[in-house]
């Protein structure tokens, strides 16, 4: 039997997850990447529920152990840095603000990257171009940026949120969510004051700033806003740290020392959305991860989807032809989708409130509920943190079948 061939595009955790999957099965895969090399940047993200268990029967949890952030919980404190409350970390598979397993993005991307290169054929600094999968039975012929033209019998898309291949397959369809809540992600150095707790301060007029560990001997570090503007995160570097100035000038806590850092800290801006589409298929191509069904960093959700996502579509694709495989990814995979999606009543607002009075009403269900006597109270506060992460019942799949 011809051995069946896969381009994933996209080279974060969802692609070459679905590689791993995929080489089990005795597929030939292929992950092409825009960026010249693996991203070992990002902050800190949760592995959760079903991504866990799936993280386990890849044999990797115990590597994620030990590359943990550290973070031991989540403080909330005021515009001195006193804390309001305070919640330890989960001690479960999904439980808790702070999930027990917690490590950075390209850490994870770097773990299971690592556990594939070998089967996997890597291709970074190029793109897809062109797709055409016109004639269903003679699979995808692919245009590359860098002019090479090849076939595959399945492609799959594991880009982000504002994937620009998925704008090819899907030309007509609004695929973005907008929030209203912009983020800029920065890494600073630690200092003798920093914690292993992630430390959030709710500054008022939508505003918000976090710190959080991590295991390299520095802060990562975000400013957040609410905001109706769209478009900011399309400004230049520049643009952006104007508008950061600006917005956070009068912020006390950690606020000036996060502001010092713009002119020099690695800094990422991103408007915060969520991936709504009808169908993640056409012909032979898939979405898959954050292209598919991003739901935003806020949820506490992605990695589980990419990971849970990546792992279903493996084993369908690897037991059913492709349509097949694609109706039942799409049959399992769209409840859990719909579950991660749903965020917490009034998110992002109700964690960042405009007015005075908003903010005061948060602060005070904080210190009763981070308070000894409000066992119950902070429960239900740890609870409306803790993401529906173990919403599906994942498949067992045999090894080493291929249909396509």
């Amino acid at each position: 039997m011809r051995t069946p061939t896969v381009l994933i595009s996209g080279a974060s955790i969802a692609g070459p997850a679905l590689a791993y999957w995929l080489n089990a099965r005795g597929w030939q895969t292929t992950v092409v990447e825009r960026f010249e090399g693996l991203r070992e940047d990002g902050q800190n993200i949760d592995v959760r529920g079903a991504g866990r268990e799936v993280a386990r029967r890849m044999g990797i949890e115990d590597a994620i152990r030990a590359a943990s952030t550290g973070e031991t919980g989540t403080e909330f404190v005021d515009a001195a840095g006193r804390p309001l409350a305070r919640f330890a970390a989960g001690t479960s598979d999904s439980g808790g603000a702070t999930a027990e397993l917690e490590i950075l993005r390209g850490q994870l991307s770097r773990i299971i990257v690592d556990r594939t290169h070998d089967e996997t054929e890597y291709v970074f600094g190029d793109r897809i171009v062109a797709l055409d999968d016109a004639d269903d039975e003679d699979g995808v012929t692919v245009t590359f940026a860098g002019g090479a033209i090849r076939t595959f019998d399945v492609v799959v898309v594991a880009e982000g949120l504002r994937s620009r291949t998925r704008s090819m397959i899907f030309p007509d369809t609004d695929a973005v969510r907008e929030l209203g809540f912009y983020v800029a992600y920065l890494t600073i150095p630690r200092t003798d004051d920093d914690t292993d707790l992630w430390r959030w301060h709710s500054a008022g007029r939508g505003r918000s700033v976090t710190l959080r560990p991590d295991n390299l001997g520095t802060v990562r570090a975000t400013l957040a806003f609410l905001s109706d503007v769209r478009g900011l995160d399309e400004l230049d570097r520049d643009g952006i740290v104007t508008i950061l100035r600006r917005t956070f000038a009068d912020v006390g806590w950690a606020a000036p020392r996060v502001l010092a850092a713009l002119d020099d800290a690695p800094l990422y801006f991103d408007a915060v959305g969520q991936a709504r589409m009808p169908s993640w298929t056409s012909g032979r191509v898939a979405l898959l991860g954050d292209a598919a069904y991003c739901s935003s960093p806020i949820s506490g959700m992605s990695t589980s989807l990419a990971l849970t996502g990546a792992y279903v579509l493996a084993g369908e694709l690897a037991a059913h032809p492709h349509r097949t495989a694609f109706a039942r990814y799409e049959a399992l995979m769209r409840p859990y989708v719909d579950q991660a999606q749903k965020l917490p009543p009034g998110t992002p607002r109700i964690a960042n409130p405009r007015g005075r009075a908003g903010l005061a009403t948060m602060n005070t269900v904080l210190r009763i509920a981070g308070s000894s006597p409000a066992a119950r109270l902070g429960g239900l506060v740890s609870r409306w943190f803790t993401p529906p992460a173990d919403a599906i019942e994942l498949p067992a799949y045999p090894l080493r079948e291929t249909a396509h």
